[in-house]
């Protein structure tokens, strides 16, 4: 992926766009999501952290719920 993407691409780029929202604008929209997309954003976001099914469930012995994946995307756009 390019690390200089441009501002017109972001505003089109669902994963870009999400990091735009915030309050209750940001939950409406991850709300709508589905888990396996939560998941995809989670490890677009950060490759390194363990949000993938098979990657949990060998870690950690569970997967990831969509209202935990909420609690972490939601943190992680409001903390940087």
């Amino acid at each position: 992926m390019n690390p200089y993407i441009d501002e017109k691409k972001k505003l089109q780029d669902p994963y870009y766009k999400l990091m735009e929202l915030n309050g209750d604008r940001l939950q409406l929209e991850l709300n709508s999501w589905s888990r396996l997309d939560l998941i995809g954003w989670l490890y677009w976001n950060d490759r390194n952290g363990i949000y993938k099914d098979e990657d949990s469930l060998r870690e950690f012995d569970n997967i990831l719920s969509k209202d935990e994946a909420i609690k972490i995307i939601t943190k992680q756009i409001t903390e940087s």
